[in-house]
């Protein structure tokens, strides 16, 4: 049998005809699926070791900040605890400075294999270095994201030696990130829902989950070995008094998903403030941006002073929570408002860490305080009614999967950590409740580093918030008449090649004929008697008029937000002023491309180039704008039936 063609050798001027390991794989002479688990096997080796350095580096800059560096300063007083973040703000902020950018999140790492862009690899070894200082100096982040992107990063470069087609890349980049995650948290199993639930998308065929499973379980076995078998965080044995307990367990799903929002909507705000776009803050946008870190660390320092437990991951505060140390309900209140303020603001300002350690820092704090509020307001249940690390137990688990949009990650780390079955009950009631809410509620998900990404789309949406949604209309292809029969308007979606025709009636805009409608009306019709007279009835009938839509000036993010939370995947687009006239549609293809077109914007600012850099030559061959306009309108007209 020879090698599998995903490991073709390419060659050409640039590329020679032997690069790395490639010979040897295709002199192995076997079948596509043992290649696929042996790199498995090099995608787990390679995170594992990765974390292990990454964390070795943590380690390393904690100690240095917090004992020999703080033991000097510590001379002149205790106010010199809030330095050390500052200090940490410095080195990241020249780090900025120097290397402008730190590479993709996660989500762009997704793109960046859909569409077969090439990776630079010095900036995945600068992240891990900033993101190590940054948590070893006390940002109020994670190093799970971090983590993931390692071996995403891994994984991807391995791909890319070793030449394998887009969807082995892809599977690959899945198995990174689980090997990341199950590295990162001791919890192979939940790395690898982590990857098959965000990463892919679903849970998928027997092969993928394989290569998935085999690199979670090599990252988790190497950092066993380096760094002990002992868990993120010791966890107390689960506590259950009673079933009728259980509605208890609803309500900390609910405000779990309360805050998750706030935490969402927290960090969007804090990295709007830094831009100098929200009122009052522009002048935070005349400072340098490698200086914003410093800012960060000033502030943290700050808090610190008063409120220490906000420093850092914060892994010994939840382990108290855990052991139901006897923190005071309002000193834990304050920690979780704290810790959501100071991790969008660690995360704005520039500091680079993730968010999945503060979202189980805030689950534990809020489930903690839901405990000891019900032992206040319910005294006479109380023999029924858990201890607070219980509901702290179940807190951390919904406010990460409503955090993360990962039920099943969340679930089963949880279950992974406590080895206790009796937990699945709350865990699966709070957790589905959480997501429920947050999913109705809107709000694009963040990835693991904070960046926001479309749950649909699967892209970071990094466009300005104030952007309008006719920056990224797409036209319309067809209108029909409401009295149109359905075999004209079938016909028609067929010759057009659309999604979607617009419904008219005398010019007012009254249904969207879906092709899924079609579908599904055409299969009752041959289900059914007299196909023939069915066929014949006008699409007014059959279309959908419960309508969603949108304006031209409204902003893009409540545009995107409505379609997630219907389920939508185009948006008519009508004027603002009587009546009403349509002008497009919004649709995932449109979004896209305004958010890369913004992205594109960016960094042209980022790079300071002006229009007048660009040689004349360069714009001579260029149409006009009025040009370009009319032929976009020439090929564009909608076809009318």
């Amino acid at each position: 049998m020879t090698a599998t063609p995903d490991l073709e050798l390419k060659t050409g001027p640039h590329q020679p005809a032997t690069m790395g390991l490639i010979p040897w794989f295709q002199r192995l002479r076997t079948s596509p699926e043992t290649i696929l688990l042996l790199l498995a096997v090099l995608v787990g080796s390679g995170t594992g070791l990765g974390v292990v350095l990454f964390r070795t580096l943590i380690q390393g800059t904690y100690y240095l900040m917090f004992s020999p560096v703080l033991g000097q300063l510590s001379a002149w007083g205790h106010w010199t605890l809030g330095l050390i973040p500052l200090m940490g703000g410095l080195v990241v902020g020249c780090m900025r400075w120097r290397l402008k950018d730190f590479g993709p999140g996660l989500g762009a790492l997704l793109s960046t294999v859909k569409h077969g862009r090439s990776l630079t690899f010095s900036k995945p070894f600068s992240k891990m270095v900033a993101a190590a200082v940054s948590l070893g100096s006390g940002a109020s982040l994670g190093p799970e994201g971090p983590s993931v992107e390692i071996g995403a990063n891994f994984s991807i470069g391995l791909g890319r030696a070793l030449k394998v087609s887009q969807e082995r890349q892809h599977l690959l980049l899945a198995a990174g990130a689980a090997a990341g995650l199950a590295a990162g948290f001791n919890a192979p199993i939940a790395g690898v829902f982590f990857a098959l639930e965000v990463v892919l998308g679903t849970i998928s065929v027997a092969s993928s989950a394989s290569v998935v499973l085999l690199a979670a379980v090599v990252a988790a076995w190497i950092t066993q070995i380096s760094l002990g078998v002992k868990p993120a965080f010791a966890l107390p044995a689960y506590e259950t008094r009673s079933l009728l307990e259980l509605p208890l367990y609803v309500g900390l799903g609910v405000l779990a998903s309360l805050v998750s929002l706030l935490f969402e909507q927290a960090i969007r705000v804090a990295q709007r403030c830094f831009q100098g776009k929200v009122r009052g803050l522009a002048w935070l946008a005349t400072i340098p941006q490698p200086l914003h870190p410093l800012l960060g660390g000033l502030v943290l320092g700050a808090i610190a002073l008063p409120y220490p437990q906000i420093l850092g991951v914060g892994y010994e505060t939840v382990e108290s929570i855990l052991q139901d140390v006897q923190l005071p309900l309002h000193f834990v209140t304050t920690l979780l408002f704290l810790k959501l303020v100071m991790t969008a603001i660690s995360c704005g300002s520039g500091f680079v860490g993730g968010i999945f350690a503060p979202a189980l820092f805030l689950g534990a704090s809020l489930g903690s305080a839901y405990g000891k509020l019900l032992a206040i307001v319910l005294p006479q249940l109380q023999t029924y009614i858990a201890s607070p690390p219980a509901y702290a137990m179940v807190g951390m688990a919904a406010v990460l999967a409503s955090t993360a949009r990962a039920p099943l990650t969340a679930i089963l780390l949880l279950f992974e950590l406590t080895q206790d079955y009796r937990i699945i009950l709350p865990l699966m009631a709070a957790v589905s409740l959480s997501t429920w809410l947050v999913e109705r509620l809107r709000s694009p998900r963040l990835d693991s580093d904070g960046e926001q990404q479309d749950s649909n789309a699967g892209l970071p949406l990094r466009f300005p918030a104030d952007l309008p949604v006719a920056a990224a209309l797409s036209p319309v292809t067809l209108v029909l008449e409401s009295h149109t029969s359905l075999a004209v308007a079938a016909q028609a979606l067929i010759n057009q090649r659309c999604h979607c025709a617009l419904v008219v009636e005398n010019h007012q805009l009254v249904g969207v004929l879906t092709l899924q409608d079609t579908i599904g009306c055409l299969h009752r019709i041959k289900d059914g008697i007299d196909p023939l007279t069915q066929l014949q009835q006008p699409i007014y009938t059959v279309c959908s008029t419960d309508l969603q839509q949108a304006y031209q000036e409204d902003p893009l993010t409540e545009a995107i937000a409505r379609m997630t939370t219907r389920g939508l995947h185009q948006l008519p687009v009508l004027t603002q002023d009587p009546p009403h006239q349509i002008v497009g549609l919004l649709t995932q293809e449109g979004i896209s491309l305004a958010a890369s077109l913004a992205e594109v914007g960016r960094l042209i600012q980022l790079l300071e180039v002006s229009p007048a850099s660009i040689p004349p030559s360069d714009l001579s061959s260029s149409p006009s704008p009025e040009s370009l306009e009319s032929s976009l309108q020439a090929d564009h007209t909608p076809l009318v039936v």
